[in-house]
């Protein structure tokens, strides 16, 4: 019920007030499993994709979003979950295999579920390389993954503030990437590599963004 208000009430809403400009939404299959991986640009990318997107997208969300008894702790729980993000705990190896066990269901029950490869936001607006989760989980599921590029979030939600500003987005989404020629291989880590770097490259054709081969890294206290 509240996922179905908050696709029909708060979405036509947010598409008012931000303008996106949403390109290639025919490329994302209407069913059957799917990962969307992305670039990472703002905070406010995890809302702006499940609103755009001509399907429900999943997110792996913090636990702790979803803990507390309180009327305000019940409704951020049941507006997260409506959105469709998916609660984990972070922080260790055992999260680690935790997420990617939530994102296999989600898949499994044949769900689109969103990935940033490159594990954070970029605070410099420059793409960097990706980690491999994103190939693991397509190689093991078999999934097909559509690039998704994003502009204009960083300038939405800017990193120091709390509330949305009225500004154009663009989302665009690529064609879908099919690695089944990789079936059998999902161990294999130069194959983990050349998937995510494949991916990697297919949103930067989108983005238009300049390449940086390396891991971003940023303080933890403000990772997202």
């Amino acid at each position: 019920m509240l996922h179905l208000l908050i696709r029909r009430g708060l979405a036509p809403l947010a598409r008012t007030l931000w303008r996106p400009t949403v390109l290639g939404a025919e490329n994302v299959p209407a069913d059957g499993p799917l990962i969307i991986a992305s670039n990472h640009r703002s905070a406010i990318d995890t809302a702006v994709i499940p609103i755009v997107a001509p399907r429900p997208v999943a997110f792996l969300g913090k636990a702790e979003y979803f803990e507390g008894s309180s009327v305000k702790d019940r409704l951020r729980a049941g507006f997260l979950s409506a959105l469709g993000y998916v609660p984990v705990e972070r922080g260790n190896a055992a999260a680690g295999l935790a997420a990617l066990g939530a994102a296999q269901k989600v898949l499994a029950e044949g769900g689109a579920f969103g990935i940033y490869p490159e594990g954070t936001r970029s605070l410099d607006g420059k793409l960097h390389r990706g980690h491999t989760g994103v190939a693991a989980l397509a190689l093991e599921t078999k999934a097909p993954v559509v690039p998704v590029a994003l502009e204009g979030t960083e300038r939405l939600l800017p990193i120091d503030k709390k509330i949305p500003r009225p500004v154009r987005v663009t989302v665009r989404f690529g064609t879908p990437l099919d690695f089944s020629r990789y079936d059998g291989l999902a161990s294999s880590p130069p194959i983990r590599r050349a998937v995510t770097d494949e991916v990697m490259y297919a949103i930067l054709e989108l983005s238009g963004q300049e390449y940086v081969d390396a891991y971003h890294k940023r303080p933890e206290s403000d990772a997202a």
